[in-house]
Parts: structure tokens; sequence; C-alpha cells
């Protein structure tokens, strides 16, 4: 009965849950299904509310272009480039264009064309995600949708213009086939350089039409429509061009499109471009310009609407930069086998780019002329010393340190020794740092970076616009020599910041862009910001404007000298001369050269002042002659208008410095006046007879990490040098230089580094010393006789050398002590010459270490009469 009873508890216990379980799952489905309905219910009437105003696919015969943009100069006087105002396109059937090049746009854009409904759902969710996680609005878009986009839509980065996208793609492929969705797309589609379509962009870049491109030319085209002015053959990235190329060759061999072996024959293809027919001034700086609007605006967008772009570029100073260039290059590849240069000027003030000459001729792409040398990296030289030095005195240093320009082992692995060399293979011995920068030695360079630290270096560098130098594994002490690549309009940006005493800002390309209805879409606003004590660049300003303190290296009239200019002037050369470097700059103008050759190809003997320094000469003299010309009455002056100084500029001196520590106040040695006792020759002490003390100055000559702790230079001087891993190497290398006499004799001495005596005189300590006593005549004795008998006694007689007997301190007599030891010593003193009176007898005994006891007695002289 109990089990029954319990059966039924259980039963009325559990039924309810069943049945509230059932409920839940039911009540949820419901839940669930009218969310599902309201959804599609909702993505309904979305697709309705923003297809209601959209164009209708099937007119699409003819692209609709908008208004061209404009690039003008900064006065706005001069069009330098019209972005749209050449537009080619020619309309060839689907059945006439070659498969490599379908296949090759499939292979790259969206390799499930001919298998999707107009949308990759999986790459929109993707894009999504990516959008949602931080990144920028993703796309995730079909062949259908990029066509959308550009022949329909615009490409504006928004939402609602991706559903507008979705809603007319789906629609796009119920209207028409898949053959005629591409047919369209490669048609209409821009490459670049105004070049719509297949067709055009063929004829455009290859001179000839698609049905003879090659397998590698049409994956080249087909690699444009991604960032048509990044990969454009005639812009500043052939390489990343050449790179994506290989990619999509990659792809179609994936894809089975082609055989391995025609992959690798289209790779190994020399590439030859058709010349740019069109019209462009400054192509360097314009493709700069266009490359920045369509990465922020986007190409379709900057190609239709009628932008109005008024940049930095002063086109006066352009020509005279040009001029410079094209000059310079000529010159430089008959004497020393370069072919090519760049140029670029900026306001340091502002940071505006006045000037922009990326290579000798944009138009030779032969010698990748196209190639904009001013933003590709490049090993500087000696142009980054600056950078050190500065880095140097902000932390302690002086213009006067010293430091030894000696041959130096910098490396502690026997293996691979670094002892870098000065470019005349001499050594100078001590020098300051300012002669060191000015007349840009090597090894004191090396010396200096190590000092300042090369992780504050770098820190430095990139506070101060360097975007190359930023992993420190890299590096190591040949940073200073131009160990690192930089970019020419990075560095003449960090010169800019000397200019305005350690004030940086950042370059800028564009003044104002204004649409076609007058609205201004981007202005310029300065970003400027401290990154160099005022201090710091007064210091390097003074160095680097002292012709004199360079002469010595450069010569008194090299091209770094402006006549009735103030400039402050650097060079570079690097290793085998693959590079040569010149940046320089007044309070108003900064600029910068680089010569050599773009297939790193070496230069013959081409050292920064002869190769790259007339450039910049030329350009500087130049540019303030034209900017110090008054503007003619009759013409009004053009807005924005850049003017240089009529009157010279200079810069403002440091302050002084006082420094009381060898080698940072300019000492080469330290010294130390010790007094010696001569017999001894240990320290004198109270007990050393005064005529046994002699002053010596001890001179020490040794490097700068003796006195100097590296991390705190200001501070007190290192308790332990040796425990600094350079100690070792700098001590050696400046110990050899002064073992040779003709080294230490320019210095003025080669008596140096003896040690000092550390230990005291113990000959002479007062327990030596002699007790005496005169035991005739008495004191204060009356004496008439002519002659005074004096006997004196001694207790410690051992070693007694000599007894002298002084009147009123005048010597009378001196007895030379021959037996050892004595007990007493007797004289008969003259008296005749003294006056009558009071007088005063003293008596000193010396031993051999010239240990002396004295006593001393008055007596009245009253001579018989």
């Amino acid at each position: 009965m109990w089990q029954r009873s319990l059966a039924r508890k259980i039963k009325q216990q559990t039924m309810p849950k069943k049945r509230t379980k059932k409920h839940r799952l039911k009540k949820t489905a419901s839940v669930l299904g009218l969310l599902f309905i309201l959804g599609l219910i909702t993505i309904a009437l979305v697709f309705v509310w923003f297809a209601k105003d959209l164009p209708d696919p099937a007119q699409i015969s003819e692209r609709k272009m908008k208004e061209s943009t404009r690039i003008y100069d900064r006065t706005g006087e001069v069009l330098l480039y019209d972005i749209s105002g050449q537009e080619r396109r020619f309309f060839v059937p689907l059945t006439e264009i070659p498969a490599n090049m379908i296949n090759a746009t499939i292979a790259t854009e969206d390799a499930n064309f001919y298998h999707h409904p107009g949308i990759d759902l999986k790459g929109m969710l993707r894009g999504a995600y990516l959008s949602l996680t931080g990144h920028s609005l993703q796309s995730g878009s079909t062949i259908t949708q990029q066509f959308v986009k550009n022949s329909i839509l615009t490409s504006e980065k928004t939402y609602s213009r991706k559903i507008k996208e979705v809603i007319l793609s789906l629609e796009l492929e119920l209207k028409y086939s898949k053959d005629q969705i591409l047919e369209l797309y490669l048609n209409q589609i821009s490459y670049g350089s105004n070049f719509y379509g297949v067709q055009a962009a063929a004829l455009g870049f290859f001179g000839k039409p698609i049905q003879k491109l090659s397998l590698a030319e049409t994956a080249v085209l087909a690699a444009l429509p991604r960032a048509t002015t990044y990969y454009s053959p005639y812009g500043n990235n052939p390489d990343k061009l050449k790179a994506r190329q290989e990619y999509i060759l990659d792809r179609m061999a994936a894809l089975d499109m082609i055989s391995p072996q025609q992959t690798q024959e289209a790779k190994a293809e020399k590439l030859e471009f058709a010349k740019q027919k069109y019209a462009i001034l400054a192509p360097h700086f314009v493709m700069y310009i266009k490359e920045y609007l369509e990465e922020k605006y986007g190409a379709d967008y900057v190609q239709q609407a009628g932008l109005s772009v008024y940049t930095t570029l002063d086109w006066g100073l352009q020509q005279v930069a040009q001029e410079a260039v094209g000059d310079g290059a000529a010159s430089n590849e008959k004497r020393f086998n370069a072919k090519n240069a760049a140029l670029v000027a900026l306001d340091p003030k502002t940071g505006q780019i006045l000037a922009m000459v990326g290579s000798r001729d944009y138009f030779d792409l032969e010698n990748d002329g196209n190639v904009n040398v001013v933003l590709r990296g490049r090993q500087p030289g000696s142009s980054f010393k600056p950078v050190v030095y500065a880095t140097a005195l902000q932390k302690g240093f002086t213009p006067q340190t010293v430091v030894f320009d000696v041959q130096t082992n910098f490396s502690d692995d026997p293996q691979n020794p670094y002892i870098p060399q000065n470019y005349n293979g001499l050594f100078s011995g001590p020098v300051s740092l300012k002669t060191a920068l000015a007349q840009s030695l090597n090894i004191p360079a090396v010396k200096t970076l190590y000092l300042a630290g090369l992780k504050n270096v770098l820190n430095q560098a990139q506070k101060t616009g360097f975007s190359t130098l930023n992993d420190e594994r890299r590096f190591g002490l040949s940073l200073v020599l131009g160990g690192g690549e930089v970019k020419l309009l990075e560095e003449v940006a960090a010169y800019g910041a000397f200019a305005t005493e350690g004030l940086l800002s950042q370059p800028a390309s564009i003044l104002k862009i204004v649409d076609q209805d007058g609205q201004t879409v981007e202005e310029f606003k300065p970003q400027t910001e401290r990154v160099w004590e005022t201090q710091t660049t007064r210091q390097i300003n003074d160095i680097l404007s002292d012709n004199e303190a360079r002469a010595p290296v450069f010569g008194p009239n090299s091209p770094l000298l402006l006549p009735g200019i103030t400039t402050a002037v650097k060079t570079g050369t690097t290793d085998r001369y693959r590079d040569a470097w010149t940046v320089g700059y007044t309070p108003s103008l900064v600029a910068g050269v680089w010569v050599g050759n773009n297939n790193n190809q070496e230069m013959r003997d081409a050292p920064g002042v002869s190769a790259a320094a007339p450039l910049w000469h030329q350009f500087m003299q130049t540019a303030y002659q034209l900017k110090r010309q008054p503007m003619p009455t009759d013409k009004e002056v053009p807005e924005n208008y850049f003017p240089l100084p009529v009157n010279d500029e200079s810069f403002a001196p440091p302050e002084p410095i006082t420094v009381d520590k060898p080698m940072l106040n300019g000492n080469i040695f330290s010294e130390a006046q010790v007094a010696i006792d001569l017999v001894s020759g240990k320290l004198a002490t109270e007990f050393t007879p005064p005529e046994l003390i002699e002053t010596i100055t001890y001179k020490q000559a040794h490097n700068i990490l003796y006195y100097i702790d590296k991390d705190d230079p200001q501070g007190p001087a290192p308790q332990n040098p040796n425990g600094d891993p350079q100690y070792a190497h700098w001590e050696a290398a400046v110990a050899a230089w002064l073992q040779n006499p003709e080294n230490c004799q320019k210095l003025g001495t080669c008596i140096f580094n003896q040690p000092i005596p550390q230990e005291k005189d113990d000959v002479h300590t007062g327990q030596q010393k002699i007790n005496i006593k005169i035991s005739n005549p008495p004191e204060n004795s009356k004496i008439n006789s002519p002659t005074l008998f004096v006997n004196i006694e001694i207790k410690n007689g051992q070693n007694i050398q000599q007894a002298d007997f002084f009147i009123d301190d005048f010597l009378s007599a001196s007895r030379l002590v021959t037996s050892d030891p004595v007990s007493s010593i007797a004289v008969n003193l003259d008296l005749k010459s003294l006056n009558p009176g009071s007088h005063r007898l003293k008596v000193r005994i010396y031993d051999q270490a010239l240990n002396f006891g004295e006593a001393t007695l008055n007596f009245d002289y009253r001579p018989a009469s």
C-alpha cells in the first residue's frame, strides 16, 4: 500500500512540472516564430524603403559622369592636374575579351562569381564583423556589387549605401545574365589614369588592344581596380604592383585557370608600359595628392565629385626644384654615374610642402622615373647625425664635450670587429662634439650615439617623425652613420624642427578642398608639437651653420655656403656611394636632396658634398632670389602666396654653458696638483720639511667614460669606469694613440697618466725629530768677546749629517758631521759684524733624511771698548 501511495505522490509532484516545461517550449517557439516573421517584415520594409528612390538598373548602358576633380597649386592659379579631364573608354563585347583577362578578374575579385545570386553573404558577414570590431567599414563585395557601386551609386562608406548596393545587386542579377554583368563590369570599371574598361586600360597602359595582351599583362590590369593610384604603373609603388600581379597569377594557378609553367613564365616576363600622354604638372606631387585623396575619399568619388583641391605646392619653387634636379642629375650622371635625384622643400613653421621632385624624369619608366624617392626609404649616411648629437646634448652633454677620434674597435666579438673609419682615413685625436659634427667625423659620431643611448636616439627619432626606425633589434652603433633607412620627406621635416627651435610641424600637402557646391570638405590645420628643448636646437643650429667649423674638411667655399644667407646644413654619404644627401635650412625654408640610382647601383666616388650639395645650393640660392623679388605693382598678390624674408635671418645663439667637469668643459686632461716629499717621493705631511716639498701637477689622459657616467653626464664621476661595456675598448684606443710621440706632442706634453702617489711621507713623521739643547752660552748671556763659543748637546744623535748655526735667522756657520753617533757639537761663531744689543741664536741639526732638531736662545752682545 505504501508503495502505491508513494507513487501517487511522486506523480502528483512531477506532472505539473512536465506540463510547465512543454508549455515553456511552446511559448519559446511561438516567440521565435514571431520574431522571425517580424524580422522578415522588417527586412522587407527596409528593402522597400531604400528601393523606392533607387535608379533602374536597366538604364546603365552609359556610366553617368559628374564634374571632374582638379588639383591646383597653393594660389589656385596654376592647374596641376585634372583627374577626370581626359577620360577614355572603349566598349568591347565579352566574346572578344581574352579568357585570361576574364579569369584574372574573377580569380582576384570574385572567385565565386558564377555561383552566387549577386551578393556573398559569407563575405558580407565577415566584413560586418570586422567593421563592428573596430576596423574600417568592410565590403566583402562581389563583382556585381562593385559594378553597382561604381556605375550606379557612390563610393561613400555608409551602411545605407551598402543596403542600396545589396538591393540593386540582387535586382541586377534578376534582369541580366552573369556574362552580361561581367561584360558591363569589364567595360566600365576604372583602371586608373582616366582609363575606363579593359580596352581603354590595355591601350593606355600597354599601347595595344586587349586581345593582344599577354597573360602577364592581363594580370597587371586585373590588379589595378583594387587601388588604381596606389598600384598604378605610373605611381610610386611599381614594386607593389608587381607583387599583386604575381599574387593574381598564383590565384589563377590555384584555381586551375593556368598551369604552373604558365605562372612562372608570366612572372618572369618583362613589363613594358606605354608613355603617358596627358598633361600634368609636378607629377610626383600630384600622384602623392591623388593617392591621399583616393585612400581617404574613394577613387570614384574623387573622379566624379568635382572637387577643387588647393595644395600647399608653390609653383615657382617647384619649377626651381625641377630645374635644380634636372641640371644636377644630368651633371652627376657624367661625373658620378648617378642617374637620379630627388628634392623636397617645406615651410618649417607650418610643415607645408612647397616643392616635391621625386625623380629626375617622372615619365622615364625605364629608369623607374615614376618612383617618388622623396617617399622611399634610403640610407641617409651622416645626414642622420644631427638627430644623434641633439639627443646627446639634450641628455646633458655639451658642444665642448671632448671625445677621442682615434681608431677604435667597438665590438666584443673577435670574429666580427666593428672598426669604423673616417671618410678620409685620418684621425684627429681629441675633438669636441661641435667639431666632430661640423666636420662629420665618423668615430666620434659612433661614440656620441653610445653616450646618447641607442634606445634614446630611436625614441627621439620616432618622436621627430621618422616612421622607419621603430624596431630597436634592427639597429646598432652604425645607425649614426646611416645604418637605418629613412624617408627624405621625414628627414627634411625633422630638420625643420631644428629651424623652429624644437617645434615639429607634420608635413602637409593640402590647404583646402572645396566641392562643386562650394562647401569646404577639408582644410589645413597645423599639427605642431615640441620635440626638442630650445637650447638643444640652438646648439645644433650653431654647429651646422658654422662654416668656419666645417671648413677644415669641406673647405671655406663649399656648396654648403650660401653667401648672404645664414643656413644650417649637413651632408650624408652611404657605404660604397649608393646614396648622397644634403639637407639644410634657414628659419623659413628647409630643403633636402637625395642623389643616387633607383636600382641601388653604386656611384663613382660621389660624396654628399660633391653630388647632392650643388643641387641643394642651386635650389636654395635661386629660391631666395626668386622669393625676394617684389611682386609687380600692377599685379595683386595671390592668396596663399609664399614669400621669403627680404633680409637675412640669423639663428638665435645658444645660452652659455658652464660645466666644471673634465671632457664636458672641453679640457682634454684632468689635472691633480699634489705636494710631494722630495726625499721619499710620497705625499708630504705636516712633518715634511718645507724645503723638501714640491708641488707636482699630474695630467691624466683617458677616454670620456673614465670621467663621465653616460647615464648621468652632469652627475658624479663613475666609481668603477671598467664596469661600462665600452670602457676597455675606448681606453685601449686612446692609450695606443698617445703612445705615438707625434700624437701626444700635439697635446703639448707626452708626460701623462703617471701614477699619483697614494702613500704619505714615512721618512718625516715627527718620531724621528732630533732632541738638542744649547748648553752654552746660557739664556740671556752678556757677551763681550768678539767670539761666541756654542756647545750643543744631542740626545738621539744617530745619522747626524749637518749642523747649521743662525744669528738673527742669518746663517753664521755650518758644520758637516762625520762621526756616528754624536752626542755634542761645539763651534765658535764670529760676532765682529754684529751691532751691540740683543740677538737671537738658533741651532738646527739635520740627519741624513733631513729630519731636524732645533733650539734657540737670546743673548746680549756688548763688545769691550
